[in-house]
């Protein structure tokens, strides 16, 4: 099958993002604190390989994927480039019992996220293998619950000859400044390391947080730098989506820290595939909902829903709707809007006022002038999905 978009990476502007959340990072929690780079879901579409070895590039060291399999294909990449030291996270843990990611986060150096008296009966016969407990302190989703439930994981870790080399939570609100939810998570979270100690367990990292975390003016890092003191560890912050040029809307009305200092990082392109005039009155697409006011110029890229273009970007008469990036003859870039509905794999667009656009021209679907955050606007959803989107079909 012919390829009818692509998506070229920008690793120097991924490397200066990088390199601005450390920054920022350093800043707001002290020289001394990590930074975890989260390239699952394949980098959020980026290509976690190519991500990965970027970022290691700008002084990354550890690294956040979603499974065991993801994990391998990262620690490929890395060995290959020379970062063979570097640390790789499996952020969602492993099914117990499905008899394949286990022997492959041996094999590939992964350290996995852990919760669950299942799992680890299923580490049983690894003494001396790392492994990261996750606490729930309210996201409510994977974790250990503080009391009963952590100190139950915590004996079977000791039980089983673990080692456990961080000790992690999530926060489910983080970008809303000054936020009641994340100080209850804080203190829920301080709790969970206190049962830690009481163990005698001592952890090499203590790790929390997100790119809004980070990105968040209201947010204190001193909490956590004094809160893995108190177990002799290592403060640690995970990011992910700010490194690819994005983070989500503070609430509360307070000025990012980030803004400004964040580029995107993907650029989605593809190249017009015909054009036509049509006359007024003529209708575009599915079930006409767009109809000319006045003689057009249209052109049809191959690109739809099935690439990951989503549907609610298409324009009527009465809604517009969303646009893509073309050259026109004089060099400049300029707006052409989606007319009419994204099919799934052809899509219009209106370049009456473009001069010259031809069979084969360029096009940019997503990247600068028309970002990730504009189509997340129009489609009712964010800027994650929007990107982990994109390419699902032909792309």
């Amino acid at each position: 099958m012919a390829v009818t978009s692509w998506i070229e990476v920008s690793q120097e502007r991924l490397k200066g993002n990088y390199r601005a959340i450390a920054a920022a990072v350093g800043a707001a929690f002290g020289a001394g604190t990590d930074v975890l780079a989260v390239v699952k879901a394949n980098a959020y579409g980026h290509g976690a390989e190519v991500c990965s070895v970027a970022l290691a590039r700008a002084g990354a060291r550890w690294f956040g994927v979603a499974d065991a399999g993801e994990g391998a294909r990262v620690r490929r990449a890395l060995d290959a480039a020379g970062f063979v030291d570097a640390e790789i996270l499996v952020m969602c843990g492993f099914v117990p019992g499905s008899g394949a990611d286990w022997p492959l986060s041996v094999k590939d150096r992964l350290t996995p996220v852990v919760w669950t008296s299942e799992q680890m009966c299923c580490l049983y016969g690894w003494p001396g293998y790392r492994v990261h407990l996750e606490v729930d302190t309210g996201m409510g989703r994977q974790g250990a619950r503080p009391g009963v439930e952590l100190d139950a994981v915590l004996d079977l870790i000791g039980t089983a000859g673990l080692v456990l080399d961080g000790v992690m939570t999530h926060f489910c609100a983080a970008e809303v400044a000054g936020g009641e939810k994340t100080l209850e998570q804080q203190r829920r979270f301080a709790a969970a390391l206190a049962q830690v100690r009481g163990k005698g367990m001592r952890p090499k990292w203590v790790h929390a947080g997100s790119s809004s975390s980070v990105d968040n003016p209201a947010g204190d890092g001193v909490w956590l730098v004094e809160l893995a003191k108190s177990v002799g560890a290592r403060a640690m912050v995970r990011c992910g989506i700010a490194l690819y040029g994005y983070c989500l809307p503070i609430e509360g009305g307070a000025e990012p820290k980030l803004r400004g200092a964040l580029r995107p990082v993907m650029t989605w392109k593809t190249r017009v595939l015909d054009v036509r005039d049509v006359a007024a009155g003529e209708t575009v697409g599915y079930n006409a909902t767009f109809t000319a006011a006045e003689p057009m110029r249209l052109a049809l890229l191959p690109v739809g829903y099935a690439d990951g273009l989503r549907r609610e970007l298409g324009g009527t008469n009465e809604r517009p709707g969303g646009w893509v990036m073309v050259r026109g003859r004089d060099g400049s870039e300029k707006k052409a809007a989606i007319v009419g509905r994204v099919s799934m794999n052809l899509t219009v667009v209106d370049v009456t006022g473009i001069e010259g656009v031809r069979v084969g021209d360029e096009v940019v679907v997503l990247g600068d002038g028309v970002t990730a955050d504009d189509h997340a606007r129009l489609a009712g959803t964010i800027s994650y999905e929007i990107l982990c989107g994109v390419g699902k079909g032909s792309c």
